[in-house]
């Protein structure tokens, strides 16, 4: 048995997710239909973990098991002549022996991405949030370092994780802005349901001065999250990366 490697993009608006559910479609529902038309039988697609309902990624990575003759390096073709064109296969290959596209994952990067304008602008709403006015960039960074490095983020977690450990480590923070779109990059070894989009919640509160230091401190120290830390719109949100080294 051979294990193949995909590096997957989508567009997560009409999906419930990546993980496969009853309540919709789900990105791995669609990717394992695709399979099954190109190996005639049902396998199982892993990915590297979860994306909720409306979160996008650039590279995604999953992986499957087969003992089909198909060249690894052509999958990627096959997968996209029968995907709907919100999800891409962008790169297929042979992994390593005992690879894991979930397990053997070191660090993933996830992107928030807002903008600044009185009204939607139509070409990016889709995939960003839309802010009334600019936070104070200065803020939001000492906010990112406070959150950096390794924390309890049990505050950083939605009503429905069940993890053996809350503590997770956030290797950097970057919070950029070209003056009407601002940035979150988040890297870290892992993440709790929802982690991302409260992190980005909480460091763009900081920004508008509805949080100060004592609350950050607050919520890293397992206390109940501020309510100034809200869950951000899931479209805001992007898996960039899944790194392996």
């Amino acid at each position: 048995m051979k294990t193949i490697k995909l590096t997957v993009s989508y567009d997560g608006t009409n999906y419930v997710g990546w993980q496969s559910q009853k309540n919709g479609v789900s990105v791995q529902d669609v990717l394992e239909n695709a399979l099954e038309k190109i190996l005639k039988k049902k396998t199982r697609i892993t990915g590297s973990g979860r994306t909720d309902a409306g979160v996008h990624a650039a590279g995604q990575v999953a992986h499957f098991k087969t003992d089909a003759s198909v060249p690894p390096e052509r999958y990627y073709l096959a997968f996209n002549a029968l995907l709907p064109p919100d999800i891409r296969v962008l790169k297929s290959e042979l992994a390593d022996e005992g690879f894991n596209a979930r397990y053997s994952a070191k660090k993933k990067t996830y992107r928030y991405s807002a903008y600044v304008s009185i009204v939607a602008d139509p070409l990016i709403d889709r995939y960003s949030l839309r802010l009334d006015a600019a936070p104070d960039m200065v803020k939001m960074r000492r906010c990112a370092a406070m959150l950096t490095g390794e924390h309890d983020f049990a505050s950083f977690s939605s009503v429905g994780s069940s993890v053996k450990t809350t503590v997770r480590t956030i290797y950097s923070i970057d919070v950029s802005s070209d003056g009407k779109n601002i940035t979150v990059d988040v890297c870290g070894n892992g993440f709790l349901y929802n982690m991302v989009r409260i992190i980005a919640g909480t460091i763009f509160a900081y920004g508008y001065g509805k949080m100060d230091d004592n609350g950050v401190i607050a919520a890293l120290s397992g206390e109940k999250r501020p309510a100034a830390c809200k869950t951000l719109a899931a479209k805001g949100l992007t898996l960039l990366c899944v790194d392996y080294e």
